[in-house]
């Protein structure tokens, strides 16, 4: 890891608020035909990183009572987004000790080898995705790009990028909110989460994540016990 990366985890883990993104800020901007102004934004820490951190940090305490709240409302997040087509979902826990659910899509099912631009056949999930995204408006999201090991650096990196984009630019396209995504990076191959060495390993290691986490609004709703 370099020095840099080091220093802000570090920073990270002694003063977690100063190193996130708040909500309502970095969030990307609608233009033109769903397009999204601005590009990749709000990368923590950097790309030799092998973590990420999920979530914006929050001022507010939570209660074990609203926690419980937020963990009930994302069960019912999970089960609407594992009826999408091709959607492998799973519960994590964001920065803020809060339950939140991930969407991986294979990026060989969105996109040919070594492009972004997402295969029409695979455009009707993504609307019955950003349908369920619609109908929780108060969810915050971040979308990130993962590569396998082959090819270089130089290819991957903008590679994972770009496919992340432009995921976001169709969801938005299809009436998503653009003040719902809070990041969207790419990572390249440095999160794998199978073994580079196999070609079944390398698939899996080439997907585009989709969390889903409470955002400030989801929070007050559970502290004041109105979530549902």
């Amino acid at each position: 890891m370099k020095k840099t990366n080091l220093i802000a985890y570090l920073m990270c883990a002694l003063m977690v608020v100063g190193c996130s993104t708040n909500a309502g800020t970095g969030s990307l901007i609608g233009g033109g035909g769903g397009a999204l102004l601005g590009g990749v934004i709000g990368q923590l820490i950097g790309k030799n990183t092998k973590s990420t951190v999920i979530g914006a940090a929050i001022g507010t305490a939570v209660g074990t009572t609203a926690g419980a709240l937020i963990g009930k409302h994302m069960d019912k997040v999970k089960a609407k987004a594992a009826a999408v087509e091709n959607a492998q979902v799973s519960e994590v826990t964001d920065q803020n000790g809060l339950t939140a659910v991930k969407v991986a899509f294979d990026g060989g099912i969105l996109f040919d080898t070594g492009k972004y631009v997402l295969k029409n056949n695979t455009k009707t999930a993504l609307a019955k995705f950003a349908n369920m995204l619609k109908s929780e408006p108060d969810l915050f999201i971040d979308i990130q790009g993962h590569t396998d090991s082959t090819g270089s650096d130089k290819v991957n990196y903008p590679l994972s990028e770009n496919r992340a984009q432009a995921v976001a630019n169709y969801l938005v396209s299809c009436g998503v909110p653009s003040t719902q995504f809070q990041n969207v990076s790419g990572f390249g191959p440095s999160q794998p989460v199978a073994d580079n060495s196999t070609a079944a390993g390398r698939q899996q290691n080439r997907r585009v994540e989709v969390y889903m986490y409470a955002s400030q609004a989801m929070i007050d709703a559970a502290n004041n016990g109105t979530l549902q």
